[in-house]
């Protein structure tokens, strides 16, 4: 005797664009609920949960949808990995936003299927690969906007004399360790100056210690010294 196949879980997911479309009265939801159904039934899917964004603009990026990104977080604790919607354009109605919104999902090893066009994501197209080539490019461009900008940034720091990246100086991090650093070292000009291991050990004495727990090394004392 033949065993069936166990069903694969699925997630259902449904746009609707305009708020006149949403509610009671209305078939949109219902239509798509229809769709996914009939498709996750004829392919050996099992819809587990669904996901509505309801007067949600199909050109708005997925990663900013409320229900989309509800949906992601299920998906991160449940290990579905199959989203299927009614059609690609109910997913999002630009090509760019349908295949960056694809490719994220590919990204987090997740299937999206359009019902009523099971293939759409797995053909490459011409249009599809055009499509990528440029995302690809604006967001290379972008990556290169963005640290020309830093650099720019960073360079003008620098020239005004401003510190710029790197660790932080114990005067950044604890102006209060060094502030007592250097009144212990000499707390009398007509004084001698105290040795660093002896402010070393006044500072311990007083709670000031390092992360581990240590009292600070003379070298360590010394740097508190010409931060």
């Amino acid at each position: 005797m033949t065993r069936k196949a166990k069903p694969v879980e699925a997630i259902g997911y449904m746009r609707t664009s305009s708020s006149t479309n949403v509610g009671e009265a209305k078939d949109s939801d219902k239509r798509q609920r229809a769709a996914v159904e009939g498709y996750a039934k004829a392919a050996g899917y099992v819809i587990v949960d669904w996901y509505y964004d309801a007067a949600v603009r199909g050109s708005d990026a997925v990663a900013l949808r409320p229900g989309f990104a509800a949906m992601l977080e299920r998906i991160a604790g449940n290990g579905v990995r199959t989203i299927i919607v009614e059609s690609p354009d109910r997913f999002a109605r630009d090509l760019a936003v349908q295949l960056a919104g694809h490719d994220h999902l590919k990204g987090l090893g997740v299937t999206l299927i359009p019902a009523t066009a099971p293939d759409h994501f797995i053909e490459d197209t011409p249009t599809a690969v055009l499509v990528r080539q440029v995302l690809g490019a604006i967001a290379q461009f972008e990556k290169a906007s963005t640290v020309a900008k830093l650099k720019a940034a960073r360079d003008r720091k620098i020239a005004a004399g401003e510190k710029c990246g790197g660790r932080k100086s114990y005067a950044e991090r604890d102006p209060e360790l060094v502030r007592m650093a250097r009144e212990l070292y000499r707390p009398d000009p007509n004084l001698r100056p105290a040795s660093l291991r002896q402010v070393s050990a006044e500072l311990a004495a007083a709670g000031k210690l390092t992360p581990n727990g240590r009292p600070y090394s003379a070298s360590a004392v010394a740097s508190m010294l010409i931060d």
